[in-house]
């Protein structure tokens, strides 16, 4: 009987034990539930705690990343925090910055023309988008920036564009038949090609005040034929002016200082002619012009 009351007085103990031990811990499992549930129900709070200075490095990092051109991005941590980082601009980016464009059409160059109608784009690189067409002889402002094979201009008051680069001329190009202002002029009754000859050769060569057109003989009577009295490197150049702009004025043949050209024959150049016997009849005095 004693070993049996001892037995069942042991087992009875048993569950005594295991509460006792069971009720600390349940108290700890409770508060680390408690504590891990204050931490997971607001995690803001611990990013709001350690970002508090966040405003003070953010600008400091912005004044920096102007300086050396790069881009201040603020990223997230794991623990859920965020911290600011400076990534490097690209070359693009750092043209394309409105500090630096209004420092480019600040300082843009004096005023230059287009040489080709050329196609107007949003920036140099990869991503630019066409936003239009400027005409040859079209007046526009260099920047003086250069990137990936195209130049930017001031485009309007505030804004730029890019062209492609080696299209623009610091001189003034030549508008073929522009206006006359010597005072000379055609009569009327000769062909239309000749009259362009006239009005061409006036504005690119208002110095020359004679030409000579109606007269009884050849292409002169049919008004298809004009003189332009020059002489010497003068008229090398007048007739070179004249052949290079044969096929807009209409222009057959042209003869000066005993040499001949004509469209029959342009791939010859420049021929040589037998002598007339003066120096009239041999064209040094004058460039010949015959139109079609």
């Amino acid at each position: 009987m004693a070993d049996h009351r001892h037995k069942r007085d042991t087992d009875a103990r048993r569950p005594f034990r295991m509460t006792a031990v069971a009720a600390p811990l349940a108290v700890v499992a409770t508060a680390s539930a408690v504590t891990w549930g204050i931490v997971d129900s607001d995690p803001a709070s611990t990013a709001q705690i350690t970002s508090a200075d966040a405003p003070v490095r953010a600008d400091a990092a912005a004044a920096a990343a102007d300086a050396v051109g790069t881009d201040v991005r603020a990223t997230a941590s794991r623990s859920g925090a965020r911290r600011d980082s400076a990534e490097p601009l690209s070359q693009v980016d750092r043209l394309l910055r409105p500090k630096a464009k209004r420092r480019a059409i600040a300082q843009a160059k004096p005023q230059q023309w287009t040489t080709e109608n050329l196609n107007l784009w949003t920036e140099p690189g990869k991503r630019a988008r066409k936003t239009g067409e400027i005409e040859a002889g079209s007046v526009v402002r260099p920047t003086g920036r250069e990137l990936y094979g195209r130049q930017e201009v001031v485009w309007g008051k505030k804004q730029t564009r890019w062209v492609s680069v080696g299209y623009l001329s610091k001189e003034k190009p030549f508008a073929l038949g522009g206006d006359c202002t010597n005072g000379t002029s055609v009569p009327s009754g000769v062909s239309p090609n000749v009259a362009k000859v006239h009005a061409a050769v006036c504005a690119a060569f208002p110095e020359i005040t004679t030409y000579g057109t109606f007269r009884s003989d050849g292409e002169h009577s049919q008004g298809l034929a004009v003189d332009i009295m020059v002489s010497g490197d003068r008229g090398w150049e007048v007739a070179e002016f004249v052949r290079k702009y044969y096929a807009e004025l209409g222009v057959s043949y042209v003869i000066y200082a005993q040499n001949i050209w004509s469209v029959e024959r342009s791939g010859e150049g420049w021929r040589g002619m037998s002598n007339r016997g003066s120096s009239t009849a041999n064209h040094f005095d004058h460039v010949h012009v015959t139109t079609f």
